[in-house]
């Protein structure tokens, strides 16, 4: 630990970046963010074994009164005879296969893969000196992360990584309650250590703090991570913007930046809650987004079912509607969509995810071109459906024939009808003639107009109430695009 305390250090000093907010302020985001878009977030771990409530069930199995509580009683035994732990030897993961996983992912159309490292629970899905509790030494031992790296990489999808360690803290902590597995004494490399009283979560100063001892056992674990695995994008959970974190985050972030120097391209974390200053990382945004565009790149991260990011026995799925009209709305405002799938404890994906990211991939294949690489317009929407902003907003939507949002490339607008109308009469207000010349909604010369997937050419005009066309034989389940081509 003492070593490699002092190995951060020197890449610290050596490097041009320095463990301060001046300093980290000078970073400079990857250029490929920007255009991919679409990414896949992976949550995979024991939780997936459990395969109930969600993939906070190691927390949750452990609180009396919980479902998951009384779920884990009645399937497994008590706790002090089967805890969180035993269901290691049960992780065998004998149908994962990373290159299939990768080619799936690919055919949504995703561009960059963000598995989770290490969970809340503690245990690492990669090869690991910090601890014997990782994948390569136990449970299915083979090197998670380590593979779908290397599948990523042979599909061309950039390879990124999250971490959720800093709740490790307090997650195991209500194991102490009662008669359980996780009692004292516990020592840094146990799997259940520290295992804490849960502090007020909305506390951003909440006591017991962290110890320096678990603090650096953290900053160490993520810098292994960097330097066994070189991602392209760090993502941290919520907990991180919690005070005691941020001299050690300062450090982290100083040895990621100076690392990607070394291994010349540019890296960036993305962050929640303000974690950091802005301008040194993705502003992310979890289960939500913005009313508007922004000026600045940013992330929202959403699962394909709407009660649990893994794999569990009662998920509630998505449409592939809601997701993919999530994703023109987040692209529509300068925003790439983090997509979470959830394999099951033996590695396969199931049914609902697949045939998801099957449609998604279907629908990308023809509108792709208006999402990937593509810019946000002078608008980014028009009609009456109302947006609701923040975290936690991802529900259905119900969108009318009046909806449009808008991206743009090169000399072209893309307007994506969010339900085409059924008569097949088509009317983009955004695009009207103005009856004052002076100031006109829109004075460009459009010289095509066709309908991805459906009609090449179609036959419009420019009206007072705007560009007017009528095709009725294009019908869809999903938005349809409209690429409106300018002289």
């Amino acid at each position: 630990m003492e070593a490699y305390l002092k190995k951060i250090e020197d890449v610290i000093a050596m490097g041009p970046y320095k463990a301060d907010w001046e300093s980290l302020s000078k970073m400079e985001k990857p250029s490929w963010f920007p255009k991919a878009k679409f990414g896949i977030f992976v949550h995979w771990g024991l939780y997936s074994v459990a395969a109930n409530s969600n993939e906070w069930y190691s927390r949750n199995m452990y609180i009396d009164g919980y479902p998951a509580f009384e779920h884990h009683v009645k399937t497994y035994g008590p706790q002090s005879k089967f805890g969180y732990k035993d269901f290691i030897p049960m992780f065998t993961a004998e149908k994962f296969d990373a290159d299939a996983w990768v080619e799936l992912f690919k055919e949504a159309g995703a561009e960059y893969l963000f598995p989770v490292s290490e969970h809340h629970d503690g245990f690492q899905m990669y090869r690991s000196d910090i601890s014997h509790y990782n994948a390569a030494e136990m449970g299915p031992k083979r090197d998670v992360l380590g593979e779908l790296r290397t599948a990523a990489e042979k599909q061309n999808m950039v390879f990124c990584t999250s971490n959720h360690r800093a709740e490790h803290w307090w997650f195991m902590g209500h194991g102490k309650e009662f008669d359980s597995d996780i009692k004292e004494p516990m020592q840094r490399g146990d799997f259940y250590w520290p295992a804490m009283p849960e502090p007020d979560n909305e506390d951003l100063y909440s006591e017991p703090y962290p110890s320096e001892e678990f603090l650096n056992d953290w900053l160490i674990r993520v810098c292994e991570i960097i330097d066994q695995y070189q991602p392209a994008l760090l993502y941290f959970d919520w907990w991180v913007q919690h005070e005691a974190f941020k001299k050690h985050l300062k450090k982290l972030m100083a040895y990621y930046y100076n690392r990607s120097v070394e291994w010349g391209k540019n890296v960036a974390i993305c962050y929640k809650h303000d974690a950091i200053p802005f301008g040194m990382g993705i502003v992310e945004v979890e289960r939500g987004g913005f009313k508007d565009p922004k000026p600045y790149v940013w992330q929202t991260d959403t699962a394909v079912a709407h009660n649990s990011w893994c794999y569990t026995d009662t998920l509630d799925y998505k449409t592939p509607y809601d997701i993919i009209c999530m994703l023109i709305d987040v692209v529509s405002k300068n925003g790439n969509l983090l997509l979470n799938v959830g394999p099951k404890g033996d590695g396969s994906i199931p049914e609902g995810d697949t045939h998801i990211l099957k449609e998604i991939g279907k629908w990308m294949k023809v509108n792709g071109e208006a999402i990937k690489e593509s810019q946000t317009w002078r608008k980014c929407k028009e009609g009456p459906t109302e947006e609701v902003e923040g975290q936690f907003t991802d529900g259905k939507k119900s969108f009318t024939e009046k909806d449009f949002k808008f991206t743009c490339k090169g000399s072209s607008i893309y307007a994506f009808a969010m339900q085409y109308p059924k008569d097949g009469r088509v009317c983009i207000t955004s695009l009207k003639k103005s009856a004052d010349q002076n100031r006109p909604e829109f004075h460009g010369i459009i010289r095509r107009v066709s309908i991805l997937g459906f009609q090449d050419d179609v036959d419009f005009s420019i009206t007072e109430d705007g560009l007017v066309f009528t095709a009725e034989d294009v019908s869809s389940p999903y938005p349809v695009c409209i690429k409106i081509e300018m002289a």
